[in-house]
């Protein structure tokens, strides 16, 4: 017999008026290789067909079952209860909108962060589909796949100090994207163009220097390093703009 297991959960819903945010409380009893994606799943079925979360790929993916778990912010697909206490608590991860219960809105932050950050390649060369494909460094080309790993699960906005204070901050995810495209070489902007993006207090300089986004990355990113790697840039060529060189 596995550990009676008790699990806090948030509980609102926006759409149901004269409804207040309340912590609802469920006993479950933990079984083999136990993930929280299967506990909501046997609860929703079991107990409480009311319950709202997300989920798709159930493999750290998609990015969709982000949640704060114990105070962290988490993917309850690849979180195991055996490797939690047996009193677990469950909260929507803050800065986005809640849908309800467990489920926030992280598609229109990434949507507008996109948009911010101009998350493209920006090149003056046309098009040629008959045209061979250029070639790329492979160590590049590597580097480039290493940023390009984010999941968009939101849980590093939702850990981040300066994001949880101002809704303006563009945040670790978006700063990674935005070295993403530094190191790309069919990327033609300079760095006085990226200076125009991130060189500011909701860019670079707004980052306190935490680092509790590496720290909960569920696809341990690097943002440590991009991080410092940005910040170093922006600082030189904000100089060169102080100076006029």
């Amino acid at each position: 017999m596995g550990r009676m297991l008790t699990f806090e959960i948030f509980r609102y819903n926006p759409e149901e008026k004269g409804t207040e945010p309340r912590m609802q409380t469920y006993r479950l009893e933990e079984t083999a290789n136990m993930t929280l994606f299967i506990v909501l799943n046997r609860l929703r079925e079991e107990q409480d067909p009311s319950l709202i979360f997300d989920f798709c790929c159930r493999a750290g993916i998609c990015g969709s079952c982000g949640m704060v778990v114990n105070g962290r912010p988490r993917l309850a697909c690849q979180t195991k209860t055996k490797d939690l206490p047996d009193h677990i608590v469950l909260l929507p991860l803050p800065v986005f909108k809640l849908v309800g219960d467990l489920s926030v809105d992280t598609g229109v932050w990434f949507r507008e962060m996109y948009q911010k950050t101009e998350s493209w390649v920006h090149t003056k060369k046309v098009f040629d589909p008959a045209k061979e494909e250029e070639r790329m460094d492979n160590a590049v080309a590597e580097q480039i796949y290493e940023l390009e790993r984010c999941v968009e699960c939101g849980c590093c906005i939702a850990a981040c100090g300066t994001a949880r204070m101002r809704d303006d901050f563009l945040g670790a995810a978006a700063l990674n994207r935005v070295a993403r495209f530094v190191i790309d070489p069919r990327d033609e902007r300079t760095d006085k163009e990226y200076f125009e993006i991130i060189g500011n207090d909701y860019g670079i300089f707004g980052c306190m220097g935490l680092l509790a986004c590496e720290d909960i990355c569920p696809k341990h990113l690097p943002l440590q390093n991009q991080l410092g790697f940005l910040r170093r840039k922006m600082g030189i060529t904000a100089i060169r703009n102080l100076f006029g060189k």
